[in-house]
């Protein structure tokens, strides 16, 4: 956002240097990105009088002039420009004037230069007839800038600007101005904070509202068909004005803020856009058909023509001005060419509205068009300004453009903005700042910058919010602008430091991290961190198809305000966003990926139990693996990640963790998206789930081999997990163990989490592990057929005999032949 410091200065006493100001400013929370001069002219540069123009003797398109600058003797300059004539006024550069002029050569477009005496083709020129690009006042370079007959010869070029045109130096303040600050988007907000900060009176431009539609209401009518989208429309009609050429002063003030003035009309609309922060639009009026304005979210998708003559395709939903018969503009980004205004406009509608800012920002994003007004409007305009800004304009209009202002205003308001309120505990104020800060001081500086202020009993300030500040919602807003203009290089800091709301971790959570991140990161793992925002579609599939609600509990949150157009909903499941990042690290040429995040997951739930009712927030630990274990080698080939890798890592976390009775069970559930799974339970509580996308899936995220991947619910994981103190030292047992392997051929479709519980609960005490070794099907083994190896550890403080090992496999052996009807191998 730029801000013009000669502009700014209209509104506020500023004694502040430039640089002191932006100083200021970014210690007020209103960052300055630069501080650039423009608009004076170098030393050296005064007006000049051709005296003559001859031809060069050695050069077709030279002239060799005779130039009075006020000195004893006239300079012979030579000059290209082809409009140089004799007894014109001119800009001339002396010997020894410094320029920056164009140069598509250099860095940033300019070259500095030093104007020298030089031969030129064999005749000496000893200054420079300047165009108006050389000197900074525009781009044009058709010629040499020529000056009105008053301009005195020998007068420095600044002195003359500045008594024809009002042109002084100036600079440039910009202003990287955060979302959550909307009043900061033109120079009557800055200029709020300035007088705020300083103590100074704010000066606004005074204009009057009508009471009623009046007259005006005769000439137009408007109708809001979607109030949920426009809360407000005024319109002003201004007739009889002349469309031309906008004033010095006016013109200085755009270009001081990067705009190309147009004509008087369009150049208002800009002035008061950045003068008070409310966009506006000007309608040729005898182009609206039917006399009327409709505000409406269109049916279906439609084409329309903008201001830069460029057809765009609008979806439907998109919200659009409309005539009597057609449509006009696209609300709150660009009007359209079939009502501009243009050198025949006779009379002008002023458009004054308040549009949805997240209805805005999606139509924006989806044409392409970020223009000055949809940046605005996307960051909530003040809903209380629209009358004044369309007045402000009207009156600007009579008394630049020579037009009447007809009688009345017509302003539908369907949605009044209310008034927020908020009570503030000045004694909290000085609690959470550290610092006690006066009483008087908060009320003025609040006061300042809009904010109504009462003083109750018991050090309470009663405060009325501006509609203007959207962002001050709680009481710890306040407080935060009173810190601010306070100054937070002034709070001295305190000797004990209090972090109020703050919940550590526990030592067993943080524990928990250390050990897991040791390991993971040892195991060549990376962690990251990934947006908590997704598609719609994308996390409902993964919620619905892979995690599902047993994980988590409740259904997918979306959002009522999405940032983007694609991001609306809170993610239900951290495996999406690994996807994302794997796919970025793929398209870059890093195929073999391992990644592990611990993050927030949201659900919505039926209860009210949790901290926003009806909201649920877990946290959630996912890993992924794709591509080769290692790199290629004459000793041997890599690894290709396979299922095994996964399962096994997710297996031994809870196993790393000390929580007991994991058990597994095959996920064979249809699915469009996984290929086979896992699901973990500890003690029958679902925990966790390991799987394998399907190849069309793993390509259309760019993906190439098996994309493997893992989510458990870290907080179950957690509320199983022993605590610290609980924990005890158990040294390795001077025992020997005993070990056993057992094959069973079972049916092809038996999976092996069952028999795996049924081992461990016919085992008995002395079983200390079981596992799967092996998996084989052939043609051995019969059709339909396949065979399960596990692989059986029993110890005991003490050394066990065969014979009571023994006892315990035949009784495994008995029941799981029973129970499955399987075959013993031998």
């Amino acid at each position: 956002m730029k801000i013009s410091y000669n502009w700014l200065k209209e509104y506020v006493d500023v004694t502040a240097s430039p640089a002191d100001l932006a100083d200021m400013l970014t210690m007020a929370g209103l960052e300055v990105e630069s501080v650039d001069a423009i608009g004076g002219m170098p030393d050296g540069v005064v007006v000049g009088h051709v005296l003559s123009v001859d031809r060069h003797p050695d050069a077709d398109r030279l002239t060799v002039c005779s130039v009075d600058v006020g000195a004893s003797e006239p300079l012979q300059i030579i000059c290209g420009a082809p409009n140089v004539e004799s007894g014109q006024l001119a800009p001339v550069a002396k010997i020894g004037a410094r320029l920056s002029i164009p140069d598509t050569r250099a860095e940033g477009g300019f070259s500095d230069i030093v104007v020298s005496s030089r031969s030129m083709r064999g005749v000496e020129s000893n200054g420079m007839i300047c165009a108006e690009d050389e000197l900074g006042l525009s781009t044009d370079h058709s010629g040499i800038m020529v000056l009105a007959k008053d301009a005195k010869i020998g007068e420095p070029l600044q002195e003359y600007l500045e008594r024809t045109t009002g042109r002084r130096e100036d600079f440039v303040i910009d202003i990287a101005v955060t979302p959550n600050r909307p009043d900061a988007t033109c120079h009557v907000g800055i200029a709020r904070d300035v007088a705020a900060l300083t103590n100074q009176p704010l000066r606004i431009p005074e204009v009057t509202i009508p009471t009623g539609p009046g007259e005006a209401g005769n000439h137009v009518a408007v109708t809001i068909a979607s109030p949920e989208l426009c809360h407000r429309y005024v319109g002003v009609v201004v007739e009889g004005v002349r469309v031309g050429e906008s004033p010095d002063w006016l013109k200085v003030r755009l270009e001081a803020v990067g705009l190309r003035p147009r004509n008087n009309i369009v150049d208002i609309t800009n002035f008061v856009m950045y003068e008070i922060g409310q966009p506006l639009h000007a309608f040729d009026l005898d182009e609206l058909s039917g006399a009327r304005i409709e505000v409406r979210a269109t049916e279906a998708p439609t084409k329309f023509t903008t201001l830069d003559d460029k057809e765009r395709e609008l979806p439907a939903g998109t919200l659009m001005i409309r005539d009597g018969e057609r449509d006009v503009a696209i609300a709150g980004v660009m009007g359209g060419q079939n009502s501009e205004v243009s050198d025949r406009t006779v009379n002008v509608l002023i458009e004054s509205a308040y549009f949805d800012p997240s209805t805005v920002r999606r139509t924006a994003r989806h044409t392409g068009l970020q223009t000055d007004a949809s940046y605005r409007f996307e960051r909530g305009v003040d809903p209380e300004v629209q009358a004044v800004a369309a007045m402000r304009a009207a009156t600007l209009m009579a008394k630049i453009a020579d037009g009447t202002v007809i009688d009345g205003i017509v302003d539908v308001h369907p949605a009044p903005h209310v008034l927020r309120q908020l009570e503030v505990r000045m004694m909290r104020a000085d609690h959470v700042l550290g610092t006690r800060i006066p009483r008087p001081q908060a009320v003025r500086q609040l006061e300042a910058i809009g904010i109504g202020v009462t003083v109750g009993d018991g050090d309470r300030l009663s405060c009325t919010i501006p509609p203007f500040r959207p962002d001050i919602e709680r009481e710890i807003d306040v407080i935060e602008e009173i810190a601010r203009l306070h100054g937070y290089d002034k709070i001295e800091e305190p000797r004990t430091s209090r972090i109020p709301g703050f919940i550590p971790r526990t030592r067993k959570e943080d524990g928990a991290r250390e050990l897991l991140f040791s390991r993971l990161t040892g195991w060549g793992y990376r962690e990251i961190y990934t947006n908590s925002l997704l598609p719609e579609e994308r996390a409902r599939a993964f919620y619905d198809e892979v995690i599902s609600g047993d994980l988590y509990g409740g259904e997918v949150v979306t959002t009522a305000n999405a940032i983007t157009q694609e991001m609306t909903t809170l993610r239900p499941s951290l495996i999406p966003g690994l996807l994302q990042v794997a796919r970025h690290n793929a398209n870059h040429g890093r195929t073999d990926i391992r990644l592990v995040e611990v993050g927030h997951v949201f659900s919505r739930q039926q209860h009210e139990s949790s901290i926003v009712p009806g909201y649920e927030e877990h946290e959630a630990l996912a890993l992924l693996l794709t591509g080769q274990d290692g790199e290629r080698h004459w000793s041997h080939e890599p690894h290709t990640f396979d299922f095994h890798d996964i399962s096994g890592t997710a297996a031994a976390i809870p196993d790393l963790l000390e929580i007991g009775n994991v058990t597994t069970r095959l996920h064979d559930e249809p699915s469009s998206i996984v290929e086979h799974g896992l699901s973990y339970f500890a003690e029958d509580v679902y925990i966790g789930f390991a799987g394998q996308l399907r190849e069309e899936v793993a390509k259309e995220h760019d993906l190439a081999g098996p994309v493997l991947f893992a989510e458990l619910n870290w907080t179950r994981i957690l509320d199983r997990m022993p605590s610290i103190e609980t924990r005890t030292y158990s040294p390795i047992s001077r025992f020997p163990t005993v070990e056993r392997d057992l094959a069973f051929v079972v049916d092809a479709g038996q999976s092996a989490g069952p028999m795996l519980d049924t081992i461990r609960n016919e085992s008995g005490p002395l079983l200390t592990s079981v596992s799967v070794f092996d998996v084989y099907a052939g043609k051995s083994i019969g059709q339909g057929k396949k065979s399960i190896g596990f692989f059986l550890r029993f110890g005991a403080d003490r050394t066990l005999t065969d014979k009571e090992v023994d006892a315990r496999v035949e009784q495994v052996v008995r029941t799981v032949v029973r129970v499955y009807n399987a075959d013993l191998r031998e």
